[in-house]
């Protein structure tokens, strides 16, 4: 008991902050989501802010994007990784160099990252540079449909490493006897991939998945670098949706729309958890 008594002591500072910072914060918001107004003077509104919030246009278009941009940039970012991944544990040379190269844009600066993209994409960029030897007129990447692969291509580039070592660290785990007796029972490299490697690698996959769900909604800080507050409308996402909310001082509308994201949030990570929990069952026989 009492070692028990000094491990309660040990993270009472941890879970008071998180008390303090996330959780109290948190139901105060879901609290505001149902009430008209502040204070002593707050009535209860029901689901009137909700409705609301459905029938406005703006949100219904940073949902879609959103939703879109996920769609579009999960599957793509985990398919890269796995590939580099797979590559790196072939044995290629100079792998501990490619490995520093991967993981350079992640931890290159959010500003550095957003100079990079007008060196490349603005009028007078590079892109519109290369592109008038051949006679194409200059384009505004930035501000047309092209904005929204702009902006996956810039989430590929910045997540696909960290991913992909992510994903490395499971592959180097799984024992190479399995690998040799099923080459001696005949096994194809198919064979191999689908019932030893699969199977073993559900919890990496998982891991690397939930990074890049928080490294594609934490995109909008690049996303309102390149376009400010009001981006082209292709690239115009649930942040930047919430951000306009707050700076308008509309906290009934604010706090509606951060409790519908948590929600978002929260169905992807259950999504994506049953969804490993269900490969992670395979048996990995032949």
């Amino acid at each position: 008991m009492k070692k028990a008594w000094h491990g309660y002591v040990l993270i009472g500072p941890m879970l008071l902050g998180c008390a303090v910072f996330y959780i109290v914060p948190f139901f105060l918001v879901l609290r505001y989501s149902f009430t008209e107004g502040y204070g002593a003077g707050s009535g209860f509104a029901g689901f009137d802010h909700y409705r609301s919030m459905l029938e406005n246009e703006m949100f219904r278009l940073a949902f879609a994007n959103t939703m879109r941009f996920l769609a579009a940039a999960l599957p793509s970012v985990m398919v890269l990784s796995y590939a580099v991944a797979l590559l790196l544990k072939a044995g290629i040379g100079g792998k501990n160099l490619l490995k520093s190269v991967f993981l350079l844009p992640y931890i290159m600066p959010v500003t550095g990252t957003v100079m990079l993209v007008d060196l490349l994409f603005t009028e007078s960029g590079a892109v519109n540079g290369a592109l008038s030897v051949f006679g194409v007129p200059a384009a505004d990447w930035l501000n047309s449909p092209q904005s929204f692969w702009i902006v996956l291509l810039l989430y590929l580039w910045k997540s696909t490493g960290y991913s992909a070592i992510l994903l490395l660290a499971g592959l180097v785990t799984i024992p190479g006897e399995q690998y040799e007796a099923a080459e001696l029972d005949g096994a194809s490299g198919w064979q191999k991939f689908r019932r030893i490697t699969t199977p073993q690698m559900w919890q990496s996959v998982f891991i690397a998945l939930v990074f890049s769900v928080i490294n594609a909604f934490k995109c909008f800080r690049e996303i309102f670098l390149i376009g400010g507050e009001h981006p082209y409308p292709g690239i115009y996402m649930l942040q930047h949706f919430i951000n306009n909310s707050f700076q308008n001082l509309n906290y009934a509308r604010l706090s509606v729309a951060s409790v519908l994201l948590f929600v978002l949030f929260s169905s992807v990570f259950a999504a994506l958890y049953a969804w490993i929990h269900r490969g992670g069952k395979g048996d990995g026989q032949l």
